[in-house]
Parts: C-alpha cells; structure tokens; sequence
C-alpha cells in the first residue's frame, strides 16, 4: 500500500506535461472531434483502471491508444501500468521504443535505468545512471531537471550525484547547497546535510533567516531529536577554528533559543552586542524570553549586562523593570521565600520610582511593587494608593492602566471585596474586549465566580475563553472548565467543589488555618471523592507557606504513590525536589527526584527547569 501511494505521487509529479497534451488533444479541427472525443474517453477509462489497480485492463487500453498516440502521458501510464505487473521486458522495450523519437530528452534515459533497477539488473541500471550524468547539460536549469528526475524515480543518491557533478561544470557559479542539502535530509545523512547548510552560510551570511527556517522545519521532522545536538557541535567545531564569524555567532544565538539554554544564549548575544556596539537590544530579548520561560538566573544576568551599560543607556529602565521582575520572581517561586529580600526588592522598587518618577514608563514599576506589597508584606493600603496613582498618571487609556486595574481587583479579591473586584474586571473586559488583556480579565472574573461557587456561569465563560487568541489565556480556560466539569457529583451538585473552590479563595487571601479547615471537611462526603489528590496538593502548598516542609513533603509523597498518573502526579514531584534542594539542602535526593520526574513525565512542563536544575546540581557548566 505504501509503495502504491508512493508511485502515484512520483507518476503525479511525472505527468507534470499531461494539461498542455490533452490541450493540444482538444484544439483539433471539426472534422476530428468526433474521433478526439472517443480517444479521450478510452484515456479516461484506461487512467481510472490504473487508479484502480486494474492494470491488466490499463495495460491493454493504453497499448492501443500510445500506437494511436505515442503522447507522454500515455506512455507514461503504459510504462507504470507494465511495471506494476512486473513485465520489465515488454518495459523495456516500450522505453527503448519512446526513445527512437525522444533521444534528446534525458528522461526517458532515466526511465530505462529505472527500469533496469526494477528488473534486479542494478549494473545495467548503474551504466545508464552515469550516461545520464555524463549527458547532464551546464545549466542551473539542466542540473535541476537532471537531479529532479532521479528523485521522482526513487533515486536519491544519484540526484545527490547530480548536484555534485553541476558544481564542477558550473565551477562556482551555483552552488546547489540548498538543494543538496535537502536531498541529504531526505537520504537521513543529517550530517552532511547540516554542513552543507552551513557552508552555504559561510559563503552567504544574508541567507541566515532562510537556513534558519529550514533548520526549524528539519527539527520539526526529526522525530528522534537528534539534529538539534548535532548542529549545536557542528557549530562549536566551526566556532572553535573561526571565532571571529559572524554567522556562526547569529546561529549559537539562535540555536540556544530553540533550545531553551538561556545561559549560552546570553553569553552569544553579549558577544554580539560588544562586536558591532549595540544599544543591548539582543540581550535585552534573552533576558525577556529566559524570564518568560522560568530561567530566572539567565534572566538576572542578562538584564545586569544591560544595567552595566549605565543609566544613559536607551534601554536602561526596560532593563530595570526586567530585573526586579525577575527577581521578584525568583524569589516568590522559591520554597523558602526570606522577608528580609522581600524588603530589599521593595526599597530597590522605591529606589528606582524615586529615580525616574511616577509617568507612563514607570506605571509597570508601580504595578509591581503594589503586588509585592500586598500579597508579601500586608501593606495593602500602600498597594492601593500606588496603583490608584498609577491609574491616575496623564495619558490616553492603554495597557499598562488596564494592568494596574487588574492588579487592583486582585487585591480587592485577596481582601476578600468581591464586589469591587468584579467591577474591575468587567470594565477592563468591556474596554479592551477583543484583546488579550480583555480576555485575561475575564479569566479573572471567571476564577473569581469559581471562588464564590457560581460554577454554570464560571464554566459557560471559560468555555467562551477557551479559543482566546492567548495560548496560555486558553489553557488556563481549559484546565478550570475540565476542573469544574470533572468534580461535579453523582447527583450532578458540586458538593465537594463548593468545599473546595472555597479552600481555594482562602488560600489565595493568606487565610492558611481556614484554608485547612475547610480542606479536610472534604473528607466527610464520602469514603473516595476525585478531589482527594488536589486536598493533598493544597494541604502541601499550605505546609510550603508555613515552613512546615517536612509534612509539606509527606503530603507530596502521598500524591506521587497513591495518584501517580493523575494530572498533579508531576507537579508533586517537582515540589518534593524543589523541597530536597532548597529546604533540605539534600542535593543527591533532589537530583534523584528530577531524574524522576524526566525518566516518568517526559512531557511535563517542569521538564526543562527540572534538567537545568539536575544539570546544577550535579555541577555541568550550564
């Protein structure tokens, strides 16, 4: 079945000529139309008997229409039609006698060989192959046509073969890299066919958005993931013996990206940025995407790299605003969170609003540091006056305001002034309704009914969100609409959710003791409920915010025994190495842990801050 299909795609790509001879079928004079119209026919019903895989039938019709007509296309149905009942003589013959009138035409010599191939008689097939390449014209378009023949007809390497032989004739004039490259690919010689991208470049470097691109639709082929580290060291090799190119430099940059190693991708955008005396831009990227994927160290150090620029520096103040978000960040998802650096990152807030005063380019600063107040410190006046300020600077309604505004409605929330929260959310989703922070705000207000157990509206909004034009917006739509249709009861009520959901806003203002109070009374409905894994899993973050680590780890360990393939399975791991390596201080059960996770949740999204954390821990240079 597979060799069918594929014959029909090559005799697709070798009818390419069949519209300009049916036309030339059609423009017949009166007299022959009658007779031109019969002929078509029998074409049609001979064509729907090879489609069928009655070839004998086929066989027959086209054997009376190529003696009416020795067309291409007919001879072409005849020629497969014979190859397909295994008649290689009578194949044979048909080529060498299309050949007498179309010597010329380098085709039918490869139809011959491809013949001789089909038949077992490889040396005869091999001859031919060379005389073609020998006869193969010093044109762009001669060698093309040439390669492209042998490759409809399964011949790979003598297409490779092809490319090569048009270097020499043309003698620099084209190269074929892109073309032989591609061949290489699909002949599986991942090596060669990555330096021949590569040399292409050397001799190219304007052409590195096109290698790229086909770098990234190579990977996306590459079904075992091997090409990715074989660029990498084929890259590291050329840099080795040529630093000082500047394509391969673009190319490491670009490669770590892909890779998500934000670390060596600083290190070629710092090289980059130095070299040519740029404004810090490319680093500044990193930063941003090393942020954005939970890579808080590279994000720090980049955004450092563009702070040492000075405060004249052009993107001086994105590079601040970067790194105390950063650092926020990397703070607040470590296990054991310190007030005195919570201190310290408000007074560098301070610091820098002092510096650069209170206008539209520091409202984010203001955002932030309201955040950091109020869900850190118990300042949540402080967090309110800041951002009512921001929301009052001078200016047009934008982004950054409707931010302010939702991060105002998460602390009326946290407060627990439903009401105001609500009010909020729905005028940022009313305003900016067809864009993501639209559609974020009504996530919030989506989460916030959750909350208050108004599940049926909760779900009908999720579901409305779920085809938001944010991929991260829609899978967090999809994940609390699955929530809330998976625990509704038997009896269809939402007994345990109402319990839960509670649990949840609880736990969300601080409130821990009631939080666990109503988590347990989960337990009273019934001997087993779906809910029991996420009662453990918020018990144990609960534990975390407490300091209480060591029932936080019990409780994790619960989850990774009893409900190992249940969708917290792998965040309980992670957790529980995150515990070993920051509260414990156990670097040898932590790394076994994140083994753990990569051996048994391959596709988990820990996976690669749990390999960054192993490979640390176990001391790589990363």
């Amino acid at each position: 079945m597979k060799f069918f299909k594929h014959m029909t795609l090559i005799l697709a790509l070798l009818l390419a000529e069949a519209p300009a001879v049916l036309r030339a079928q059609i423009e017949i004079s009166p007299l022959r139309q009658e007779q031109a119209g019969s002929t078509r026919e029998e074409q049609r019903l001979a064509i729907q008997y090879y489609q069928n895989r009655e070839y004998e039938k086929a066989v027959e019709m086209f054997t009376v229409l190529y003696d009416k007509e020795p067309s291409h296309i007919n001879y072409t149905y005849y020629l497969y039609s014979l190859l397909e009942l295994r008649e290689y003589s009578e194949a044979e013959k048909l080529v060498r006698k299309h050949l007498r009138k179309n010597s010329d035409q380098l085709r039918y010599h490869v139809d011959l060989g491809f013949v001789y191939g089909r038949a077992s008689e490889y040396d005869k097939a091999q001859k031919k192959f060379e005389e073609v390449i020998g006869r193969m014209p010093a044109s762009i378009h001669g060698v093309k046509e040439t390669a492209n023949l042998f490759f409809m007809r399964q011949q790979n390497d003598y297409a490779i073969r092809a490319y090569l032989r048009g270097r020499e004739l043309l003698k620099g004039e084209y190269t074929f890299s892109i073309e032989l490259a591609t061949m290489y690919e699909r002949n599986g010689n991942y090596p060669e066919m990555l330096e021949t991208y590569l040399d292409h470049l050397s001799e190219n470097p304007e052409a590195i958005e096109d290698v790229q691109n086909r770098f990234q639709n190579a990977f996306a082929r590459d079904i075992e993931n091997i090409l990715p580290d074989l660029l990498r060291e084929s890259l590291l090799v050329r840099y080795q013996q040529s630093p000082d190119e500047i394509y391969l430099n673009e190319m490491l940059l670009w490669l770590s990206v892909q890779l998500r190693d934000f670390s060596f991708a600083f290190v070629q955008a710092r090289s980059l940025d130095r070299r040519f005396s740029e404004d810090g831009s490319r680093v500044l990227g990193v930063a941003e995407l090393a942020q954005a994927n939970r890579d808080f160290e590279s994000a720090i150090e980049a955004y450092r790299y563009i702070l040492d620029k000075g405060k004249d520096s052009p993107l001086y103040l994105n590079g601040l605003i970067g790194f105390l978000e950063a650092r926020y960040q990397q703070i607040a998802n470590n296990i054991v969170i310190g007030e005195a650096e919570l201190l310290q990152l408000e007074e560098a807030y301070l610091e820098a609003l002092e510096e650069f005063g209170i206008q539209q380019r520091t409202i984010r600063l203001l955002r932030d540091l309201a955040h950091l107040q109020a869900f850190h410190l118990g300042k949540e006046e402080d967090a309110i006056h800041n951002l009512i300020t921001a929301i009052e600077v001078p200016g047009p309604e934008s982004i950054g305001r409707a931010q302010c505004k939702l991060e105002l409605a998460d602390i009326y929330l946290f407060m627990d002034e439903v009401w105001e929260a609500t009010l909020l959310y729905s005028q940022v989703e009313k305003t900016f309704k067809n864009e993501p922070i639209g559609h974020e705000a009504k996530l919030k207000n989506a989460r916030l009914t959750y909350f208050i157990g108004e599940f049926e509206w909760a779900k009908a909004q999720l579901d409305v969100l779920k085809s938001a034009t944010s991929k991260l917006i829609a899978n967090d739509a999809l994940e609390l609409s699955l929530f809330i249709g998976d625990n509704i009861e038997a009896d269809s009520t939402y007994a345990g959710l109402q319990i839960f959901s509670r649990a949840e806003l609880l736990f969300y203002m601080n409130r821990y003791e009631d939080a666990l109070q109503m988590l347990d009374s989960v337990y009273t409905l019934a001997a087993w409920h779906p809910l029991f894994d996420e009662v453990l899993y918020k018990k144990a973050e609960i534990m975390i915010r407490q300091g209480r680590y060591q029932l936080a780890d019990s409780l994790l360990q619960q989850i990774s025994l009893s409900y190992p393939d249940d969708i917290l399975g792998d965040d309980a791991l992670f957790r529980r190495a995150q515990l070993q390596e920051e509260a414990f201080g156990d670097r040898e059960k932590a790394m076994e842990l994140y083994r753990e996770l990569l051996t048994r949740y391959p596709g988990s999204v820990f996976t690669m801050e749990a390999r960054r954390k192993f490979r640390t821990l176990r001391g790589d240079d990363v």
